[in-house]
């Protein structure tokens, strides 16, 4: 079967031959590929509507994998046990309700040896706050697809003794756009940042002609998220592999 460009970028990152939870599953097409695709041999798909879960089970009968993927109605991961997966998939919610799923079942989180998440929105939060949950991004990639820009991550728990430097997020350009994004020097990245360069010069600009409190303060910020991102992109000026800058 087929996937959206999104949606196999996040099965890809899977590690074949996992037991997989994937949480917020609608209509169960990435579990089916998952399990045509042989990279895994068992799916829990969960989704806490009901809806989508019947959707889900009339594909799966389609496809014929019906011994293969289980369908769990979940609030988030509740109804997951911990050990049962290797793998737990979360991808297309926004970044915050993907931090309260994940830091509110951390046992079974734990659990679990990767996590691959596609966080749609404050993609700096879930990063900044797996760092601290003791997790590292051993994999990541981005994708442009209709005219969205996409992050997929693929996270693993190290010990609290970890001290390679290497896949820690050590600089805030780190957290905010992804460590191995930037050295990998990938092409969408540096689109993506061109693109909010210009977008927060025009904000700049226009609130420099409101001169409240308020809009100072502001102009304060977008100065130093600006700078963040030229940090960003010096990366790709240093490298020299595929920048040009027609800013």
């Amino acid at each position: 079967m087929q996937l959206s460009k999104r949606l196999e970028a996040v099965a890809s990152m899977v590690t074949p031959g996992s037991r997989v939870a994937d949480i917020g599953c609608d209509h169960a097409y990435t579990a089916i590929y998952l399990v045509k695709e042989r990279i895994s041999p068992f799916v829990v798909a969960m989704d806490i509507n009901q809806g989508p879960l019947d959707r889900a089970k009339e594909n799966i009968k389609r496809y014929g994998v019906e011994d293969k993927i289980t369908i769990r109605k979940s609030d988030g991961i509740k109804e997951l046990k911990a050990g049962e997966v290797d793998t737990i998939l979360i991808a297309g919610m926004g970044g915050r309700l993907m931090i309260q799923i994940l830091t509110g079942n951390i046992n079974v989180v734990s659990a679990a040896k990767e996590l691959i998440l596609q966080p749609q929105s404050e993609i700096h939060l879930v990063r900044k706050t797996l760092k601290e949950l003791g997790y590292i991004i051993i994999k990541e990639s981005m994708l442009k697809e209709e005219g969205k820009y996409y992050v997929v991550m693929k996270l693993r728990k190290v010990s609290p003794n970890f001290k390679d430097k290497d896949y820690q997020l050590i600089k805030p350009e780190h957290i905010y756009f992804g460590r191995l994004l930037l050295e990998e020097r990938n092409p969408v990245l540096l689109e993506f940042l061109k693109a909010e360069r210009k977008q927060y010069e025009n904000i700049y600009k226009e609130l420099i002609s409101l001169p409240t409190k308020q809009s100072i303060q502001r102009q304060f910020e977008i100065n130093n998220f600006i700078r963040l991102i030229d940090n960003a992109i010096n990366y790709y000026k240093e490298g020299e592999i595929g920048y040009k800058d027609e800013s």
